[in-house]
């Protein structure tokens, strides 16, 4: 009897202490989802801003409007950068607390060098159980600090505003760390475009080759699908093949840079640059009146370095630097995306062989 009562009391004390592991882990779970709701986004289609700043004194303000996203209420935003942020606040996840060991070192490392992150939201002032929603209105939801990644890159350092607890945060099934994507600079914000007009907006094109005046010319919208050429150098009126011109006009509803260095090339290196004869001047009218522009100078490389194609020389053939927007921003293109809109006045000539790429090919009759 004895017996069967020391098996009963070793039984439910196990029960205990398994009931006991129980509730403490399905705190410490409940804890942890509190907790990142503090970081995560489940509704983004609600989010109409984010600010993101950082110790070099670095801002960005991306906002949601009817055409897209915008950055300092200045330039429109990279759609499909905004949308990679949005996608991370939706998937990531807290992973752990910081150790005990390193937490004060990670929080010292948080305050001298992080990126805050600010998260504004359409939210109802009234919710009855998650099913009535009244009265939205735009409110700071979220405030928190990125960090550097783990030692493992397995995970990023995070901490909520005002809180004294940091989080290892992470995205599952990605193996890598999430702090380059909350970046505060904004030229990592820009979008790239530099013309995006479509077919039946555009005006005039006009084309200045500093090389090559004869080459120089100007296409002008005069009606439903018609045209006039213009050479510049002496103002003529020339003959056209209507398909090239199309196609010339429609490839300009998407172009755009590779990588912009406004602010981040030597100024002295810039000015060299721009102070050079142009190859190109392009500017582009609109129907409505506005223009487009830019200007391209030849990419220099150093004497060994080959291209695409594999030749040598000082001229950079699969790049060139350009000033766009008035000169405003200079910016690196690549000419296997301009070369279908840099043509001569002679490519459009009526009859004229098309040039490819081993010289000139005869016209397809």
């Amino acid at each position: 009897m004895k017996k069967n009562n020391r098996i009963t009391i070793i039984i439910a004390a196990l029960l205990v202490v398994i009931a006991g592991v129980l509730i403490w882990n399905n705190r410490y779970l409940s804890t942890l989802q509190g907790e990142a709701s503090d970081f995560q986004v489940w509704d983004t289609a609600s989010v109409t801003k984010i600010y993101l700043a950082d110790r070099r004194e670095n801002e960005s303000l991306l906002e949601r409007q009817e055409e897209g996203w915008t950055l300092n209420a200045i330039y429109k935003a990279h759609p499909k950068q905004v949308n990679y942020l949005l996608t991370t606040l939706y998937k990531i996840r807290i992973k752990m607390p910081v150790s005990v060991a390193s937490h004060d070192n990670i929080v010292k490392q948080l305050a001298s060098q992080s990126t805050k992150v600010e998260i504004y939201q359409m939210v109802p002032r009234i919710n009855l159980f998650d099913k009535i929603k009244l009265f939205y209105h735009e409110k700071r939801t979220k405030v928190f600090y990125v960090g550097d990644a783990t030692m493992d890159n397995s995970g990023t350092f995070m901490l909520k505003e005002g809180a004294d607890k940091a989080y290892i945060v992470y995205i599952p099934s990605f193996r890598g760390f999430i702090s380059t994507r909350f970046t505060a600079n904004p030229d990592d914000w820009r979008d790239h475009t530099i013309f995006h007009e479509k077919l039946a907006d555009i005006q005039s094109v006009e084309i200045d080759f500093n090389e090559d005046p004869e080459g120089s010319f100007r296409i002008d919208n005069i009606g439903r699908h018609q045209y006039k050429l213009t050479r510049l150098c002496d103002n003529k009126d020339l003959p056209y093949d209507t398909l090239k011109v199309i196609n010339f006009l429609s490839s300009f509803s998407d172009l755009r840079f590779e990588a912009l260095f406004t602010n981040t090339m030597e100024q002295e290196r810039m000015d060299s640059i721009t102070s050079s004869p142009f190859v190109h001047n392009v500017v582009l009218t609109s129907k409505d009146g506005s223009t487009q522009d830019m200007k391209t100078f030849r990419k220099l490389v150093l004497n060994g370095v080959t291209d695409m194609g594999g030749d040598y020389g000082d001229v950079d053939h699969d790049r060139m630097y350009a000033l766009i927007d008035g000169g405003k921003d200079f910016v690196l293109i690549q000419n296997y995306v301009f070369d279908k809109v840099l043509h001569d006045v002679r490519y459009f000539e009526a009859g004229n062989p098309i040039r490819g790429d081993m010289g000139y090919l005869e016209e397809i009759k």
